[in-house]
């Protein structure tokens, strides 16, 4: 039988929770040292935290550098959780006692750490983002300025974020060039006419799953899966929610431009506006069917590499 420990997380205090003992730790190398030491003495095999802002990776990469297995839990999950379970109040000792029990429920498993590779990608996916963001809104700028000092200003940070922004292109296509699977998959993606490396980059930085899920639950990461809303006799409208936000907004745009170049992506986004299906549920379904498509495809790329190796 698996005991599982939950644990609090805040930016001083680490509180731990297991069958019934409750501990406080300093969130601190000492402290997660002896939180280490306390969940062995229990034989913890599973350590569930919840995602809170950062403060929990720390402890979390540390307890793995000492063997014990670790999992994230979603914050707004366990606190539906907490109040299902009648625990309206909120202390620290409750809340990783809840933690424990929402682990215990849900069937959690470990989740290990990203690897120093696929920690690197991700920051450099998005820093690019970010500069590209930037470089839009001076662009922007650019156009409403007429005073020549502030043109200059413009021109001069628009030269800068050019720069980065390629620099950093260029040091991401490095990354995905020196993993034999992420050059593999690149290939893969890129074999979809509208996929470009900015677009595989989001994909291997925000989401390393694609081809191990099924296409539902990928779609559902992604936040393109409606959900139902049914009761009784009633069929409510099934809408989208959560999700990863960077990558659905990557294929709502990826989607667009792809359809234009795949007939079967056309006559699909034809089909459902001929229907008169609204733009947005089309936009989610166009996008929806392309994560599928590309899920099948890194599914397949998955299986060559392993079955070669």
């Amino acid at each position: 039988m698996r005991e599982l420990c939950g644990v609090d997380v805040s930016k001083a205090w680490l509180d731990a929770w297991v069958a019934g003992c409750f501990r406080r730790f300093a969130n601190s190398a000492a402290g997660i040292a002896a939180l280490a030491a306390f969940c062995r003495d229990h034989g913890v095999t599973l350590v569930v935290m919840e995602a809170s802002g950062g403060y929990e990776q720390v402890a979390y990469l540390a307890l793995w550098a000492e063997g014990i297995p670790c999992a994230l839990a979603n914050p707004r999950a366990v606190r539906h959780f907490a109040e299902a379970m009648g625990h309206l109040e909120k202390t620290d000792r409750i809340d990783a006692e809840v933690i424990a029990r929402f682990a215990i429920a849900k069937h959690l498993t470990a989740a290990p750490p990203p690897s120093v590779e696929q920690k690197k990608l991700s920051a450099l996916a998005t820093r690019l983002r970010q500069v590209t963001l930037d470089l839009a809104n001076q662009k922007r700028r650019l156009h409403a300025t007429r005073e020549p000092c502030a043109l200059a200003s413009l021109q001069e940070a628009i030269a800068f974020f050019t720069r980065q922004a390629k620099a950093l292109a260029a040091e991401i296509a490095a990354l995905i060039k020196a993993d034999p699977l992420w050059a593999a998959l690149d290939q893969t993606f890129r074999s979809v006419k509208g996929v470009a490396d900015r677009s595989v980059a989001v994909l291997l930085a925000e989401l390393p799953e694609i081809g191990r899920l099924s296409n539902k639950a990928i779609a559902k990461l992604a936040g393109l899966a409606p959900l139902a809303d049914d009761s009784g006799q009633r069929q409510g409208t099934r809408t989208i929610r959560g999700g990863r936000a960077g990558v659905r907004s990557l294929l709502f745009l990826v989607a667009d431009i792809a359809r234009k170049y795949d007939p079967s992506l056309a006559d699909f986004r034809n089909r459902l506006l001929t229907q008169g299906k609204p733009k947005m549920v089309v936009r989610i379904a166009l996008a929806r069917k392309l994560l599928v498509r590309l899920n099948a495809k890194a599914r397949e790329t998955r299986q060559a590499i392993a079955h070669a190796a």
